[in-house]
């Protein structure tokens, strides 16, 4: 499958046949790409490949929220989960989900198929990566069902907080985050930079 990082090209399948004209059912019938490819507005986005720092907050994140949200059962996070909802298909960097709404099967384990938006949405931008482009895709999620969104920004140091129909609030230094009011969790942008250090 032939998919530019931010701009969508045509794909084949069985022939020619443009993204334009992609449904999501067709587009979720083809094969997985790696890194992931993403669904929104009739469009194929590949998500980039992650890099250091990208992985290392993707890991340090969903490893601080799953110490505080799954003792309790109040809430957990996962990274690079496909969520199928309202017409779009994405993976977001870290999708967080409250405890109530996550698809457990009978026997207790964790379904397959994620037919809902994320409750915490967050994305990690990555060098090159359109700001515009994951904003769109947090907006989306927000406008279908999402509570709140976390857009990083590892060059310049802030994150933009997306919450309900608010406009987007860029925040920095010792501002304090918000999150899914179920954890007990304080942070500041300050804390969630400093999980770059790991010594």
């Amino acid at each position: 499958m032939a998919i530019a990082s931010e701009q969508p090209k045509n794909i084949e399948i069985t022939g020619s046949l443009s993204t334009n004209s992609l449904s999501i059912e067709e587009f979720l019938a083809l094969p997985e790409t790696k890194p992931a490819s993403e669904y929104i507005d009739g469009q194929i986005y590949q998500k980039p490949m992650p890099q250091g720092q990208h992985s290392t907050f993707q890991a340090e994140i969903v490893t601080s929220i799953n110490l505080i949200g799954k003792p309790q059962k109040l809430a957990f996070a996962f990274p690079e989960l496909r969520c199928n909802f309202a017409g779009i298909s994405i993976v977001p960097d870290i999708a967080v989900m409250r405890w109530t709404n996550i698809p457990f099967l009978p026997n207790k384990r964790v379904a397959n198929q994620i037919l809902v938006s994320p409750d915490w949405i967050i994305e990690i931008l990555s060098p090159d990566q359109s700001p515009l482009r994951v904003m769109s895709k947090i907006s989306s999620a927000i406008t279908n069902g999402s509570e709140l969104g976390w857009l990083i920004s590892p060059a310049q140091d802030f994150i933009m907080v997306f919450q309900g129909d608010r406009f987007p609030e860029k925040m920095s230094g010792k501002d304090v985050l918000p999150v899914l009011n179920v954890l007990n969790w304080q942070v500041t942008v300050d804390d969630v930079f400093n999980l770059l250090c790991l010594e």
